[in-house]
């Protein structure tokens, strides 16, 4: 059986793949993955934050000292973009609808999904298309986590803190990675093939925290704050990937995601400021709809992206195929 070869003619699919095997067990039969021991751990929604730590471990192993400027830049562009894409389209929707906004869609649930991105994806995506550089990106792209962003955005930061210790502790395995690739070549060549092969893995324990019933829920409105978030979001994550960082845009269309950590974000907002209360309930199911959405559809576009500007994997495979040709 050639699974494997079958699964890589979906547009990134060891991750895209295994992502919609465990959204099905979840949906259908949510307990199967909770049976405990190694199963739970491997297989379940438990494993994300560990598969996700090895992947930026082994990245940071192949990520050189001074490659970490460039890194830095990339990924502050990517986080500004998307930023400003959520501060602008709530500023208009609250200038001309007020904070209940439009079909149901409120300022809140705006805010909350355009700003952030799905860092797990993101990784995956760039262990598929990018280099060291664009995963490592990835350190400066967690301040898209959790409420903060959105309550700059609603003038209610002076009752919030940035959780540095939080930001620190995400960005710790690269580190330790990085201190070990380059004090030994040795070590950088074992851990290489890593990255690639936590993939699945990534892929199969996102999807087994995701149902498909909660765009069912949601409904419409959901959908709508799912396309929002992918084309005002992921469309100026894109321009500003290519036209300030001057590469393909594949990780621009990355970020083109809701974050899983945002669904909780609503309700925090709330308690600081209570006139937000009255949409809690349904942008919280919104987002979980539009998180839902936009990592099924994210993924073709990043291939899309990368084989039609290009990307270091798709190059460094033509390079070598041309000079096989050669040869």
């Amino acid at each position: 059986m050639k699974i494997m070869k079958t699964v890589q003619k979906v547009p990134g699919g060891m991750m895209v793949v295994p992502l919609l095997i465990g959204a099905i067990i979840n949906t259908v039969a949510p307990h199967a993955l909770k049976i405990g021991s190694f199963t739970t751990a491997v297989f379940s929604s438990a494993g994300v934050a560990s598969f996700v730590g090895l992947q930026t471990f082994f990245v940071g192993t192949n990520l050189k000292f001074k490659e970490a400027p460039e890194a830095l830049r990339r990924g502050s562009v990517l986080l500004v973009a998307k930023y400003l894409a959520g501060l602008i389209l709530a500023i208009i929707t609250n200038k001309i609808f007020g904070l209940s906004g439009f079909l149901g869609i409120s300022v809140l649930a705006i805010i909350c999904s355009v700003t952030g991105s799905n860092g797990s994806l993101y990784l995956s995506l760039m262990g598929t298309y990018g280099d060291s550089k664009d995963t490592a990106a990835q350190g400066i792209l967690n301040i898209h986590d959790g409420p903060f962003l959105a309550l700059i955005t609603l003038g209610a930061s002076g009752l919030a803190s940035i959780p540095l210790l939080s930001l620190l502790a995400a960005i710790v395995p690269l580190l330790v990675g990085c201190i070990l690739g380059n004090a030994d070549k040795d070590l950088r060549d074992f851990f290489s093939p890593g990255a690639s092969i936590v993939i699945p893995f990534v892929g199969f324990t996102i999807g087994a925290g995701i149902n498909f019933s909660l765009i069912i829920k949601a409904g419409l409105s959901g959908i709508l704050v799912g396309l929002l978030v992918f084309f005002v979001g992921g469309g100026l994550s894109i321009l500003a990937d290519r036209y300030i960082n001057k590469r393909p845009g594949y990780a621009g269309a990355a970020i083109a995601s809701a974050a899983g950590n945002t669904i909780a974000s609503p309700a925090a907002i709330a308690i600081i400021d209570p006139k937000y209360k009255p949409f809690v309930a349904s942008a919280t199911t919104q987002i979980a709809a539009a998180v839902v959405l936009t990592v099924i559809i994210v993924p073709p576009l990043v291939a899309w992206m990368a084989k039609r500007y290009g990307c270091p994997k798709f190059d460094e495979q033509k390079a070598k195929n041309a000079s096989l040709q050669e040869s």
